[in-house]
């Protein structure tokens, strides 16, 4: 066979595959291509507030939820502010003013975290002045580790050059022993525990190994939210699980999950998952509907103020709609209101358009709440 013909037979194959792609909708270089009678629907038809639901023109795609109030940021600022000025005292009295809600003494760990990235400096002073501070600890150890993975990086194993990733390595064993000093200094505080777990994936810990970290973190506290997470990825196939490991995994945390806690979204998380090693998540959706119903029906019990809630909605919304809980997802739409600002629909070139169309898609065989009061145009796709 000729040079010449062989082009030919590909130029031939190259431009049929291209013409299928654009009559089902898949063009890669972002035709439209053939639209189902739903999104056509959505195109022409559409009326959002018809459905309880912010006009597309109010959509904010900056943010995945409301901002905190200016009172927490205020209060978060200042905290900041005294530390890079060396004070170390308003940041301990900040995480420990939490008290024993675990999850909200992790967030406040983390943003002290972020804080000490920038200049950790206080955080040698308040080491110096209370050696045996479990709070101090475990911030000390979760900064060694985070630094750690900012060198790593994260893209896959493979894909980390060999220096970066033997940097990474010999980190790591200084951040567990951090963190293992912090549990011994505070015994009834979940957090070092959390830094642990997170180490053992890292440090390729086997499953006997991390299942003694976690029943230590399970005793201090059953329930932690990023625990869990962490957890989950330990779990996951990339790491040292498995897709059924980590199923069964976050179907555990939505059985146990208590009310008020947004645990229940460590499944969406496992979807997630699925999606980023396989694009598998969908279709587990579509076989989890008692699941997600659960999810759902948990998660609708979790304050509206819990820092997790908003991305957690984006992903029931998606996830709801992808089983065909149409109904169910039309009321997380709702409750989102304008924010989309977040996965799966920044994934998208306009996620505010990504948004719509799923909101349509939700609301097509609904009946309206109110005919005629509506947004003066039906957006396009």
């Amino acid at each position: 066979m000729s040079i010449f013909l062989i082009f030919a037979i590909g130029m031939f194959l190259f431009t049929l595959v291209k013409k299928l792609r654009e009559r089902s909708g898949d063009s890669r270089s972002g035709g439209a291509g053939v639209l189902s009678t739903t999104d056509r629907w959505v195109r022409d038809s559409f009326v959002p507030s018809a459905y309880g639901l912010v006009p597309f023109e109010a959509l904010d795609t900056g943010r995945a939820g409301p901002p905190p109030s200016p009172q927490r940021v205020g209060e978060m600022q200042a905290v900041a502010d005294a530390a890079w000025a060396g004070d170390w005292r308003r940041a301990a009295a900040y995480v420990a003013a939490a008290g024993e809600d675990w999850d909200e003494r992790w967030s406040r760990t983390e943003l002290l975290q972020q804080i000490a990235n920038q200049d950790d400096s206080w955080l040698t002073a308040w080491r110096a002045a209370e050696p045996a501070n479990g709070d101090a600890g475990t911030l000390y150890a979760a900064l060694l580790v985070h630094r750690a993975w900012e060198i790593r990086g994260s893209e896959y194993a493979h894909k980390v050059p060999a220096e970066r990733m033997r940097q990474f390595k010999e980190m790591l064993p200084a951040g567990m022993a951090a963190a293992s000093k912090a549990a011994e200094a505070d015994p009834a505080n979940p957090g070092p525990w959390v830094v642990m777990i997170t180490t053992a994936r890292a440090l390729s810990y086997t499953h006997g190994q991390f299942e003694n970290l976690w029943a230590g973190l399970t005793a201090r506290a059953p329930h932690h939210y990023d625990g869990h997470w962490q957890a989950l990825q330990y779990w996951c196939g990339k790491w040292h699980g498995s897709d059924r490991a980590m199923l069964e995994f976050a179907e555990r945390a939505v059985n146990a999950a208590p009310v008020g806690s947004p645990l229940a979204g460590m499944y969406l998380h496992a979807l997630t998952e699925l999606d980023s090693r396989g694009g598998t998540g969908a279709a587990k959706a579509r076989k989890s509907v008692p699941v997600l119903t659960e999810v759902a029906r948990s998660l609708a019990r979790v304050d509206d103020a819990h820092t997790a809630l908003p991305r957690l909605r984006h992903l029931l919304a998606h996830y709801l709609l992808e089983a065909g809980l149409k109904d169910l997802a039309l009321e997380q739409f709702r409750r989102i209101g304008p924010w989309c600002g977040a996965h799966p629909w920044d994934d998208a070139d306009d996620p505010a358009v990504a948004f719509n169309r799923a909101r349509g898609r939700a609301a097509k065989d609904a009946v309206p709440l109110e005919r005629g009061k509506g947004d003066a145009t039906a957006m396009r796709l």
